[in-house]
């Protein structure tokens, strides 16, 4: 089983023609909502890619939670963790230009509750994917890839949102997923040696002995291990709408690990449909099932 501790939204999405500079107004050409959040998102991938899911995280009680929470629940993921707090469901702000690029600001709301003791409700068992991000808060993230690891579990970090402060337990994950402007400040962080990005994701796994995985956008994706290094090519599309791609990655890549694909191949299928979720608007209702990314790699 995967098991997603982490972050629920509701996305507040806005279409603009263009992503306006500092102080500049942007003209508007539609407004939408869609359920979302890093964790909520990963966990509704994971389970489109064919697994089953349970989720540790929060929600307000509010008129947000029920649409914050609706695709999670019609992809039959475990809510059992789920919990109602007198806090405002997280909400992320979106603006998307024509060119598929976004920019997002994130109100953390009851994300903001869920704390090491709600780890329990993860029913940690050896085998199990555990996934996590950082929009919970980071000493929930530490505690979690703890217990993980005391049950003999696998964990999958995806490094977003950058903080400074996560370089200190970014070692602890068996897999460490971020992208490439991440991994450069957490580089920097880390005092990583090397002279280019390859040279210091290599520099990352000898030092911790975990894998990274830095993803490109369109340009695929790198992953360094202690003992090799492996590129894998995204799928040649025009994108609509970047938001979501990412994480749908993170969760496609915690499928694959738990079925037991091998690493190049998990990256292969996750990089395949992070590129198909950028064909379609919104992060939860651009994920795409199993049975398209399949079809998709083999017309590739």
């Amino acid at each position: 089983m995967i098991i997603v501790i982490g972050s629920i939204n509701l996305d507040l999405i806005a279409n603009v023609d263009r992503l306006p500079a500092p102080g500049e107004t942007g003209h508007r050409s539609g407004l939408a909502t869609a359920p979302g959040g890093k964790g909520a998102n990963q966990a509704l991938a994971a389970a489109r890619a064919g697994v089953a899911v349970r989720m540790v995280g929060a929600v307000g009680k509010d008129s947000f939670a029920a649409e914050a929470l609706a695709l999670l629940r019609d992809g039959k993921v475990d809510l059992s963790g789920v919990a109602e707090t007198f806090a405002s469901t997280g909400t992320a702000l979106i603006m998307v230009g024509d060119d598929g690029e976004n920019i997002i600001a994130v109100v953390p709301g009851a994300n903001g509750s869920v704390l090491p003791g709600d780890l329990s409700k993860a029913f940690l068992r050896k085998g199990d994917v555990v996934l996590l991000q950082h929009e919970i808060p980071l000493q929930t993230v530490s505690a979690a890839l703890d217990a993980a690891r005391g049950a003999g579990a696998v964990t999958v970090l995806n490094t977003a949102p950058f903080s400074r402060d996560a370089a200190a337990f970014l070692g602890k994950a068996d897999y460490v997923v971020a992208n490439e402007t991440e991994f450069d400040l957490y580089a920097e962080a880390m005092s990583l040696k090397g002279a280019d990005r390859p040279a210091r994701m290599r520099d990352f796994a000898a030092q911790t002995g975990r894998t990274i995985v830095v993803t490109l956008g369109g340009d695929g994706v790198l992953a360094a291990t202690p003992t090799d290094f492996l590129q894998v090519a995204a799928l040649k599309i025009t994108p609509v709408d970047t938001v979501g791609a990412g994480d749908t990655f993170c969760g496609y890549l915690a499928a694959g690990l738990s079925t037991g694909l091998g690493l190049e191949q998990a990256l292969a299928r996750a990089a395949a449909a992070g590129s198909l979720a950028c064909l379609k608007p919104g992060a939860q209702p651009a994920i795409p099932l199993a049975a398209d990314v399949e079809q998709a790699m083999r017309q590739a």
